[in-house]
């Protein structure tokens, strides 16, 4: 049975699949090399954000999640995104999006733009309460 938005919301947001750039990374593919080819891949973007705050390299990760922040956002109003609304953790190919999302928040923080960090959160928790879970971990 298909779920209704009784809130009256807008729709939930799915961005396309790329299964080239989805199986590259899954297969080990060094994200960099990714991210060269598919540069609208979200996901490539996400896996050097992660990577670089992992090595402590924070303005490095802030980049990279800055760009596939923009990339997934771009791909967010092509897909008929309206600024708000569910953007579901669910959906597979929107995890990169909100994995940007959060790392962005996540390096904001770190370099003390409490600002940034806490609009990243808040439109975050907006988007997916699922991908905060998962993210929080």
């Amino acid at each position: 049975m298909e779920q209704q938005n009784l809130l009256g919301g807008p729709p939930a947001t799915e961005l396309p699949d790329n299964p080239e750039a989805r199986q590259a990374l899954e297969a080990g593919v060094d994200p960099f090399e990714v991210a060269a080819r598919f540069p609208d891949n979200p996901a490539a973007w996400a896996e050097l954000a992660d990577r670089a705050f992992a090595n402590g390299d924070v303005i490095e990760s802030y980049a990279y999640a800055r760009t596939g922040y923009h990339r997934g956002l771009d791909q967010l109003r092509r897909a008929g995104w309206r600024g708000h609304g569910p953007i579901p953790w669910q959906h597979e190919p929107n995890r990169g999006f909100l994995r940007c999302l959060h790392a962005l928040g996540r390096a904001a923080a770190a370099i003390g733009e409490e600002e940034e960090a806490d609009r990243c959160r808040t439109f975050l928790r907006d988007s997916s309460s699922a991908a905060v879970e998962v993210l929080a971990t």
